[in-house]
């Protein structure tokens, strides 16, 4: 195999009967093939193929102590995915902070590990981020990993796996290549948003046979971005995803630039609250964020305001951009929107008044915290989840 093995990552509902069968086996498993072929509108006889193919891989495993009693020949012995002997790699890098998550077949976190984003040149920070992942890939060593699924800001292309990013100084910064490398493994890079859509998508209960449904998905937190999943698939332009920094916001509260992300961001948030005397200056911006959670759970009513101010700022923008592109779902993720569960009532009335279509809801993101690694972790799956059979070959 080679080393510098770059793979654009399937933010999709794939469409293959290898897909399909491990998709049916995945979500509802242990599943008899019969089942997999009303789930998946297979014929039989392609589904007996698919999971043969499938269990001579290793990727399915027979379940004969669940098979009904009386059941006769092997098309009647339940199957479920063999997720204990692999694992892959995600890797969220943010701007303030990097996670490394390894995540089973079936989309389980199975370890999360968080570390300060390496600073300095990039060719120094990338050679750091590929140290920590080979050092955390050595724990595992009763795991064969399958590949590793990088998410980022910025401008990222995926067939190349290169990013620019302005905010940690990377230009054109071979991200892919160097995990690559460092790696001996497939390496996927998305666009974090992207990630975080595709995750609602492929991982979560209610986005799985999503079918035809367009849904929104806009994120908040150290940074705003958005994303579109359009018949079953996220849609990343070429040029690299849209974005929604520079929507015009407005908060005497808050300060900013007028724009949104200036606006809300947790850096302009916590400018607010060490300006109206609820913080002390300085401190680490993570110990920093749940002090001011706290200080508004403990009643401070300067922390109040400026969460409630925060959920109304965006719940406006929100609207804005359902109205724009008047999807059928809308989803909201970040910890902008889930560390403080409290000011989403005020979020929602600020949607609900500067909206001009029919009523339409509001759901939060099915991972909560964690949607970063989640992200992270269906970039790292998407290709075997869209064929499985050759991701295992493509990882040796």
């Amino acid at each position: 195999m080679r080393r510098n093995h770059i793979v654009t990552p399937s933010l999709q509902v794939a469409e293959s009967a290898a897909a399909g069968v491990f998709g049916a086996v995945r979500v509802h498993g242990p599943i008899a093939r019969d089942t997999i072929a009303r789930y998946t509108s297979l014929s039989i006889a392609t589904v007996n193929r698919q999971v043969s193919a499938l269990l001579d891989a290793d990727l399915l495993r027979e379940r004969a102590d669940l098979a009904a009693a009386g059941a006769v020949g092997r098309p009647r012995i339940p199957v479920e995915v063999n997720h204990e002997p692999y694992l892959t790699l995600g890797i969220h890098i943010g701007a303030r902070s990097t996670s490394i998550v390894a995540t089973d077949l079936l989309g389980r976190a199975l370890d999360t590990v968080e570390t300060p984003t390496p600073r300095g040149g990039q060719q120094a920070a990338l050679a750091a981020l590929a140290g920590s992942a080979a050092r955390y890939l050595s724990r595992w060593h009763r795991r064969r990993t399958l590949a590793v699924g990088v998410t980022i800001g910025g401008v990222v292309n995926s067939a190349t796996g290169h990013v620019d990013h302005h905010r940690l100084g990377w230009s054109a910064a071979p991200v892919g290549p160097v995990l690559a490398e460092a790696l001996g493994l497939p390496v996927s890079v998305a666009a974090h948003v992207d990630a975080m859509a595709g995750a609602e998508l492929l991982l979560a209960a209610r986005g799985r046979g999503a079918g035809n449904a367009s849904r929104l998905y806009v994120y908040a937190r150290e940074t705003v971005g958005y994303a579109l999943v359009i018949d079953g698939r996220v849609h990343s332009p070429a040029s690299g995803p849209g974005t929604i920094a520079a929507l015009p916001a407005h908060s005497e509260l808050l300060g900013g630039s007028g724009a949104l992300e200036s606006t809300v961001s947790d850096e302009a948030v916590l400018a607010a609250a060490r300006r109206a005397g609820v913080l002390p200056d300085g401190g680490a911006p993570g110990t920093a964020m749940s002090a001011l959670l706290a200080a508004a759970r403990a009643g401070n009513p300067a922390a109040r305001q400026l969460l409630a101010e925060r959920a109304r700022v965006l719940g406006e923008s929100v609207a804005l951009l359902r109205d724009l592109l008047n999807p059928d779902e809308l989803v909201v993720g970040g910890q902008a929107f889930t560390d403080y569960p409290e000011a989403m009532e005020v979020l929602q009335a600020a949607y609900a008044e500067r909206s001009v279509l029919a009523p339409r809801s509001i759901r939060v993101t099915s991972f909560g915290g964690r949607v970063q690694e989640a992200g992270a972790g269906v970039v790292a799956l998407a290709a075997l989840y869209a064929d499985p059979i050759k991701a295992l070959r493509r990882a040796g």
